[in-house]
């Protein structure tokens, strides 16, 4: 079977499967299934397969087919232009999570900020100054290490419950050349863990109970519960970690939560109760309230 054909037929495939964007899910898996890069899938389109090629192609499609996300399958998913690998701890990390460093990067590690003015890291010791992150669940470590990628100063800790996803983030930390000036800690939440951070981010839990037994299968059969349950509404994280921030923040630190759709209005109002100044909600490419930022009064 010439290459075309088969991209051709196992697009329809997964398009019958009811697959988000088949035609570059096709690409991904065909390309990885023959070692080749996806460029390659056009200027190669006559090549005839053999049997052999056709039959490992043929056992990617069929995971995708059952809905097993395209980086569960290749072992690893993009994030910030950097790869991440992935395991059955992890959640696969999303484009939408992006909106998170996009702000970092402009209220905090950039120094642009709309009222406040940037935070002046403290001085170690004379040394040059170390800016200080906390990532509070902390996955694959996609949301710190992408931070520390683009702050060369920065130190940063990554904690999460499970000792499978902290494995996986210092795994990652070390793929990416970051592992010197990446930490991460086995607990939950804040246990164990000193301040002061300068940064402190989070993607908790926000799936309310009573949706996730209808989200689309790629997350519902493939991302850990325990990454997705946020309670009753999808708020009990929030409640419980945003009152304990100032405990954790340097003077004029800054708090990042990504938030689920309809949830960045509550999550800000638990902000400014605690004593965060300049809260603001910030949209996703989407166009939906994806991050709730705010600066720590003291």
């Amino acid at each position: 079977m010439p290459l075309s054909s088969l991209l051709h037929r196992t697009e329809t495939r997964l398009r019958a499967a009811g697959v988000d964007n088949p035609a570059l899910d096709a690409r991904l898996l065909v390309a990885h299934a023959l070692q080749i890069e996806r460029v390659d899938l056009l200027t190669q389109s006559a090549r005839e397969l053999s049997e052999t090629e056709q039959v490992s192609i043929e056992k990617l499609i069929a995971r995708r087919e059952a809905r097993e996300p395209v980086g569960r399958i290749l072992g690893q998913r993009e994030f910030w232009g950097l790869p991440f690998s992935l395991n059955e701890a992890t959640l696969e990390p999303r484009p939408d999570s992006e909106t998170l460093i996009e702000v970092a990067l402009k209220l905090q590690l950039k120094g642009f900020t709309v009222k406040t003015p940037p935070l002046t890291p403290p001085s170690r010791g004379g040394d040059k100054a170390s800016f200080r992150i906390l990532d509070l669940g902390t996955g694959t470590g996609c949301l710190l290490l992408s931070l520390l990628h683009e702050a060369p100063e920065a130190q940063g800790t990554g904690v999460d419950l499970s000792p499978r996803a902290c494995a996986q983030a210092k795994a990652n930390a070390e793929q990416l050349g970051l592992a010197s000036r990446a930490t991460f800690h086995v607990g939950s939440w804040f246990d164990g863990i000193n301040g002061p951070f300068d940064l402190i981010v989070s993607n908790p839990p926000y799936i309310p109970q009573r949706d996730l037994e209808v989200l689309q299968p790629e997350v519902r059969l493939f991302d850990p519960v325990a990454a997705l349950d946020g309670g009753a509404d999808g708020l009990e994280p929030y409640r419980f970690l945003i009152p304990q921030l100032p405990s954790y923040l340097s003077p004029q630190g800054v708090a990042l939560f990504e938030v689920g759709q309809g949830q960045a209005e509550a999550v800000a109002v638990l902000m400014a109760q605690a004593g965060f100044e300049n809260v603001q909600t910030h949209r996703d490419l989407g166009g939906i309230s994806r991050c709730v930022s705010g600066f720590l009064r003291r």
